[in-house]
């Protein structure tokens, strides 16, 4: 007879099995395989009826199936109860017909929300006795799910393009491909603070961009504007992007950062072409922190229900000269501060009157956004610019980043 001395037993519930179950089938899936997988596992371990995963397109105004037929109609972001889940980055429950529900769960990865995991459920009269629980009971396990797809999905778009396809309302131009794989995830939150940013147009967008990375200890913004249109305007920013990149990573203050990248915007174009950007390097425990103002993007601050424009010492644009020295600002940020960052495709937009859009009306936006999440921002703020260019077609990249700072 076996004898085992000093081992307790570990008891499995069948929900943490089943669960187990599900992150393993996800996490030995093939990266073009995700939907498939944990479709399987769902119908197997969960009963499911249906299941569809759908991704936030670029202009983030629908979501798209991934793998759905063809000709399938994408759904809103704004009037959908898929969107309403993806909006709200809460589930939701819809009646599917027949007593069935469909549960929709956001599919979010350390805040940036890509899209809504959606899952048919049976009604009452489908289900034995030992699967017929409510469906609150399984929705924490759904979300759950849906979390881990999400990190899957973000490490499988380095082997497949098949997410990235189910992004694409329309055919991005080759500027807009190479800014969007330069960029950072579009949204995102830490200890004590959020943020969320957005291009537009989304599909040809060119010279704009922005930059963030955090550590244990601060967090680092950037917002750029590259001059030009195109691809060269796409060439640009990439290069100064990732001289600030390099930089930074070095572990550089942030002056040096520019000074760094000004020279190798410089030492490439000479002084033909140079790229705006405001950067910000703050502090998570205090606030405090530390600010290089070199173009044209700028930053409005609102406090304690008052909007008003941050002014810093205005330097030079990375690469107009050669050998340029950056010098860094003190600023600080407090606890309830929502600071929003736009480029010149913003506060310079003119409507058809020729009436420049400026800080009045962007503070009006601002403040009729003051109850949104900081991701739902630079969306809403856009749709505000879109009223006041009266439809027209943009003729310059607009660029919003909001940057929500709690106490931490």
């Amino acid at each position: 007879m076996e004898r085992r001395i000093g081992v307790t037993p570990v008891v499995v519930s069948p929900v943490t099995n089943r669960f187990a179950a599900a992150e393993r089938a996800l996490r030995t899936a093939a990266p073009h395989e995700l939907v498939d997988a944990v479709r399987r596992i769902l119908v197997e371990r969960y009963a499911a009826v249906g299941v569809e995963l759908l991704m936030a397109d670029y202009g983030l105004t629908v979501l798209q199936p991934v793998c759905g037929p063809r000709g399938r109609e994408p759904l809103s972001v704004y009037d959908s109860a898929a969107g309403r889940a993806f909006g709200a980055q809460e589930p939701y429950v819809e009646p599917a017909g027949g007593g069935r529900v469909r549960a929709h769960l956001p599919v979010t990865v350390r805040g940036d929300r890509l899209g809504v995991l959606s899952v048919t459920l049976p009604g009452d009269g489908e289900r034995d006795t030992d699967a017929d629980a409510e469906v609150s009971e399984v929705l924490g396990e759904l979300s759950e799910i849906a979390q881990v797809l999400g990190h899957e999905v973000v490490v499988a778009e380095r082997a497949t393009d098949l997410y990235l396809r189910a992004r694409r309302r329309d055919r991005l131009t080759l500027a807009a491909e190479m800014q969007w794989q330069l960029l950072p995830a579009r949204s995102g939150t830490g200890p004590g603070y959020a943020l969320g940013a957005q291009l537009e147009p989304a599909y040809a967008v060119h010279g704009d961009n922005f930059d963030w990375s955090a550590t244990a200890d601060r967090l680092s913004l950037y917002v750029s504007n590259g001059m030009g249109e195109g691809t060269e305007a796409a060439l640009l920013t990439n290069l100064a992007v990732n001289a600030l990149r390099n930089a930074r990573r070095a572990g550089l203050p942030i002056a040096d950062q520019a000074a760094l990248a000004d020279q190798a915007v410089h030492a490439h174009y000479g002084g033909r072409s140079y790229l705006s950007v405001l950067m910000l390097d703050v502090e998570l425990a205090t606030g405090r922190a530390q600010v290089v103002d070199a173009g044209s993007p700028r930053l409005l601050r609102l406090r304690a229900g008052t909007v008003e424009r941050v002014g810093f010492e205005a330097q030079l644009p990375l690469g107009m000269f050669e050998e340029t020295d950056y010098a860094a600002q003190p600023f600080r940020v407090e606890p309830g501060d929502r600071l929003v960052f736009v480029s010149d495709g913003v506060h310079a937009v003119a409507s058809p009157a020729g009436e420049a859009y400026g800080d009045a009306a962007l503070a009006r936006a601002i403040s009729s956004t003051r109850l949104l999440p900081a991701a739902e921002v630079p969306r809403a703020v856009l749709r505000e610019l879109t009223g006041h260019r009266g439809g027209r077609v943009p003729q310059d990249d607009a660029l919003v980043v909001c940057l929500d700072w709690h106490d931490r």
